[in-house]
């Protein structure tokens, strides 16, 4: 057994079931007592300085605190759909990679902003960017999905994430030093998982390059692929030697690639993407 098994095997009793869960319930409770003025929300953010002085509770609490806190009709229903969303793909993403590896994802973002923060110790930061994190890695293996803007307008969920990387660099330009290092907790923690496929995905398009630029030269076009991932979009003409599959639960056949075959969503209608 490798030493990364003997490692997952270790670890893997430590894993919570369902923390997306967790966290959802959790940000709901204090956004409750926030609107009853039960709790002031000045008592669970984190501020390093304050935990300095012996406050360490905000090292945990900051966790569930809630995106919005007034009790406007508006903020009830942003408020609702943003706990929904977060616990779709929060929950999505443990199905994909199993507890353990979702565990880890959320540490990783969690130890990168704790420890970031402390750069700028009177700061407040902020759990809105490992929220993020979780967007942004579901939005990376599920490019394809639809979500409905208003629920009226459909619009693929990577130009979604588009936009959310491209906010993210805005911010980063123009943001204090606090935002910036959150930033950076957000993205840091999306490349650690991801950066090798991203890698993988570039020297992919770089061969595609070359094939469209040999058959230019050549006069010749490749053959459509025979099998492409529904997913990811990798095709059999780029990678020969790897194994497509067909899934059985998916309307119209779709193909799919040995890392997708067994983690996607499952398409039910032929014509459309999977939706929200």
């Amino acid at each position: 057994m490798s030493w990364r098994k003997k490692l997952e095997r270790g670890l893997t009793p430590f894993a919570i079931p369902h923390l997306t869960l967790w966290l959802v319930v959790g940000q709901t409770f204090f956004y409750l007592t926030f609107i009853l003025g039960l709790i002031n929300p000045i008592r669970i953010v984190f501020a390093p300085v304050l935990v300095e002085q012996g406050e360490f509770w905000r090292i945990v609490t900051f966790l569930f605190l809630p995106p919005v806190g007034h009790a406007g009709v508006m903020d009830w229903v942003f408020f609702a759909f943003i706990m929904y969303f977060f616990y779709f793909t929060g929950s999505t993403l443990e199905g994909y990679w199993g507890t353990l590896r979702y565990n880890l994802f959320i540490l990783t973002g969690y130890l990168l902003t704790v420890g970031l923060a402390f750069v700028t110790p009177n700061a407040l930061a902020e759990n809105l960017f490992i929220g993020g994190s979780v967007f942004l890695a579901f939005a990376y293996l599920h490019p394809e999905f639809v979500i409905y803007v208003l629920m009226v307008l459909p619009v693929k969920i990577k130009w979604v994430a588009l936009l959310t990387w491209a906010l993210y660099a805005w911010t980063f330009v123009t943001g204090g030093l606090a935002e910036r290092l959150s930033i950076v907790a957000a993205a840091g923690n999306f490349l650690l998982f991801f950066g090798r496929d991203l890698w993988l995905d570039l020297r992919a398009g770089r061969r595609r390059l070359r094939h469209q630029a040999r058959r230019s030269a050549d006069g010749r076009e490749q053959p459509a692929p025979r099998h492409r991932c529904h997913v990811c979009g990798k095709d059999s003409n780029t990678y020969p030697q790897m194994d497509f599959r067909y899934c059985s639960k998916c309307a119209g056949a779709q193909c799919y690639c040995p890392e997708h075959i067994y983690h996607h969503v499952h398409v039910l209608n032929q014509d459309e993407p999977p939706k929200v």
